[in-house]
């Protein structure tokens, strides 16, 4: 019995949406962030991340 605890899916959803920001932030600044893809760490450019309203899967940077 594989029941998903709402606590948890509620912290999940907190933990994306406080990454998205970041990521928004430093995409507004003009600064880069640190991301891992594939296990490996890459660099983003500020063009390269997403705009917050157009990625409710900001986190999903780190399956790429």
């Amino acid at each position: 019995m594989n029941k998903k605890d709402p606590t948890s899916d509620l912290i999940i959803r907190s933990m994306k949406h406080s990454v998205a920001k970041a990521l928004e932030r430093k995409r507004r600044l003009g600064q880069y962030a640190v991301v891992t893809r594939n296990g490996k760490l890459t660099r983003l450019q500020p063009e390269e991340i997403k705009p917050l309203a157009a990625a409710e899967d900001q986190a999903s940077y780190n399956s790429k």
